[in-house]
Order: structure tokens, then sequence, then C-alpha cells
């Protein structure tokens, strides 16, 4: 099955652990920012960036969807992904975190492969797992988020589960390709891989 795909990186974070800013984090030749666009620039034609405010991130070549208030956390993110994903008209977003910069390079493939008829997300499970920020949803799942929320939900796992999850097992790799920058060892540790 071909679906037509949107991406989205996730950067509203606070990123406390790291000190604030962390899409704005040196990554090799560049930033974490720069890193999750390049990627998600090879999953879909279609990208944006998820975030709080636009000082989070400065200037950046990619439309930039500024988080719901009135979600918490995460699923304010997912909200906007799915909502930009429905206005380019196309059939699934990935969500990617700003901060997992070794994210394999068939993740959008693999993950579509498995969104079958009844399915709202396929999602990654690496090293036994869920990785919810990094996951593949239907873009027609505005409503179903909206009535989660509603109802007091506050996790993309929880959600994930309601709206039809098919789990798509990495395996353990090592490094584990799904891995969070959320300290600055962590960010060394991983630029050394």
């Amino acid at each position: 099955m071909s679906l037509r795909l949107a991406a989205v990186v996730l950067a509203g974070g606070e990123g406390r652990r790291m000190g604030g800013s962390k899409p704005l984090r040196a990554w090799r030749e560049g930033t974490l920012l720069e890193e999750a666009l390049r990627k998600a620039r090879r999953f879909a034609p279609d990208v944006a960036v998820a975030v709080r405010s636009a000082d989070q991130v400065g200037l950046v070549d990619a439309p930039l969807l500024i988080d719901r208030a009135d979600l918490a956390g995460p699923l304010s993110g997912l909200a906007s992904a799915v909502a930009f994903a429905e206005s380019v008209g196309a059939e699934a977003v990935l969500t990617a975190p700003c901060d997992a910069p070794l994210l394999p390079e068939d993740l959008a493939g693999r993950l579509a492969e498995a969104l079958t008829a009844g399915q709202g997300v396929a999602m990654p499970v690496s090293h036994g797992q869920w990785q919810p920020a990094c996951a593949l949803w239907r873009s027609t799942l505005a409503a179903a988020l909206a009535d989660y929320a509603a109802r007091g939900g506050r996790s993309l796992r929880g959600f994930a589960e309601e709206a039809g999850l098919r789990l798509v097992d990495w395996g353990a790799p090592e490094p584990d390709p799904f891995a969070s920058a959320n300290t600055p060892e962590d960010l060394y540790r991983l630029s050394r891989t």
C-alpha cells in the first residue's frame, strides 16, 4: 500500500534535563533540529516543525506549527501534526522527535507498510520499548484525538492504543536508532556513534 505522507518534527518540549534549547544543541555539522529536518525530508515531501513558541527554534526552513495551549504535552504536537497532514492532503503523518538523531532510514517505509486498513497508528518498538513520539498516524484522527483529550487522556501511547495500534519491532540494534538525547551526556554519547 502506498500512502501519501507528511512528516512533523516535534520540538516543543522544554528540554529541562538538557538545560533548555534542545532543538538548537550542536549535532555534528549543525543542530539536532537540522538533523531531524534532514531526515524528515527523506521520509516525506511535506515537512513541518511543531513547537510551543517560535522562539524555541528561531528561523527554520520549514513551516512552524504552534502547539495548542489547550492540550497537554506531546498530544499538542500530535494535534498540530495531524492538522498539518490533513491540510497538505497527506493520508498519514510521521512524527519524529528532534532529539533522536539516529532514526533509521527505513522508518517511514516500514511503518507505512504496517499501517493497514482499520489501524490508525503504526509505532516502532526498539529494545522492547514503545516509541510513541516516533510513529505514523492517520491524518483522519483529529476528532478522535480531541475526544481522547476531552476525556482526560494525556499520553500518546494511550491514544495510539485507542486509535488502532500496530507495533513494528525493530529488535535490539546497537546503537539504538531511537535513542534520545535528553541530557548533555546522552548527546555526547550519541555523537560518538
